[in-house]
């Protein structure tokens, strides 16, 4: 019985996993190279954060909407679009350090991350 239960739980996860792969790469396609990013590394990392671990629960079903979300505290995480904008905006190559001033929910610092060696954050809510 027990194993039937871990199966369960394994398989209930497999399809959350799918349908976030889905719903991230929709979001890249649709949002991202359907407008006017034209920087290829930039949805190419988008494709890999999972914006949804990036977001309270309750949100996780909106995570790939292009439209930010509350993270709490007065805050939002900002829309995929905003992100993906930003990112090419500031060119940020290889050997490039990054200091972000406002962390919010983590998600531009983990879309940074996979293109720069190191990025620098700070927040002034602790709570987030």
């Amino acid at each position: 019985m027990k194993g039937l239960k871990i199966a369960a739980v394994m398989f209930t996860l497999l399809a959350v996993l799918i349908c976030c792969e889905h719903a991230r790469e929709n979001m890249v396609s649709m949002q991202i190279e359907g407008r006017d990013v034209t920087d290829k590394a930039v949805p190419a990392v988008m494709r890999k954060v999972p914006r949804h671990l990036f977001v309270p629960e309750r949100y996780r079903d909106a995570a790939y909407f292009d439209r930010p979300l509350p993270i709490g505290h007065n805050q939002t995480i900002s829309q995929p679009y905003i992100v993906a904008k930003m990112t090419e905006l500031m060119n940020p190559e290889g050997d490039d350090k990054v200091l972000e001033i406002g962390t919010g929910s983590g998600y531009q610092a983990a879309v940074l991350a996979e293109i720069v060696n190191e990025v620098y954050t700070i927040e002034i809510i602790p709570e987030l």
